[in-house]
């Protein structure tokens, strides 16, 4: 089974089709029999994307660290773990996951995507790094990483290293193609 770990704001942000999105992921997900991992509340995109998986008869995994759980609740009917500190919660999140997904967030959300990205350019994974651009959303992220390169910062194999896409669909048809040849 595939597992896709899903970073994405415990808000719904102000643009419908942010949840939309999310929605949708969780959908696909429970469709393809790909597992979400995600970060254990039930709020925002992140209980959207994992409810949605759910509620489509999909396996959620769910991590979250003790002192969120107050504050964004866990999604009954999902397996979950409870950790100490966010970052037991970020590596366990990445280490059950065959492929990362960024939908919408906030300052957590870029954070994890950050984090990750360098763990690539490190060489520590090859797992792929994958943003759900909606409505252009992360669109200012994508112009920071092309400008870093410009400047001669980071190398251009950066821009590899994370592939931004505008659909659902896309991100799905990355992590078959991935899955399928890393088993070949």
């Amino acid at each position: 089974m595939k597992s896709l770990c899903v970073y994405c704001g415990s808000r719904a942000g102000s643009d419908p089709a942010f949840e939309q999105a999310a929605i949708a992921v969780g959908q696909k997900a429970a469709r393809d029999h790909c597992r979400i991992v995600y970060g254990g509340g039930k709020l925002g995109l992140m209980g959207a994307t994992a409810g949605a998986a759910r509620d489509a008869g999909g396996d959620v995994f769910g991590v979250i660290p003790d002192f969120l759980v107050e504050l964004e609740g866990i999604l009954d009917g999902v397996d979950h773990k409870i950790v100490s500190t966010m970052h037991e919660r970020k590596m366990m999140m990445f280490e059950e996951s065959d492929a990362i997904l960024t939908l919408p967030g906030g300052i957590g959300t870029l954070e994890e995507v950050i984090e990750v990205l360098s763990w690539a350019r490190l060489a520590l994974h090859r797992k792929p790094i994958i943003v759900l651009n909606i409505n252009d959303f992360w669109t200012p992220l994508k112009n920071l990483f092309e400008h870093i390169v410009e400047k001669e910062f980071a190398a251009k194999e950066l821009l590899g290293d994370v592939i931004f896409v505008n659909t659902v669909d896309e991100v799905f048809a990355i992590v078959e193609h991935r899955t399928l040849h890393e088993k070949a």
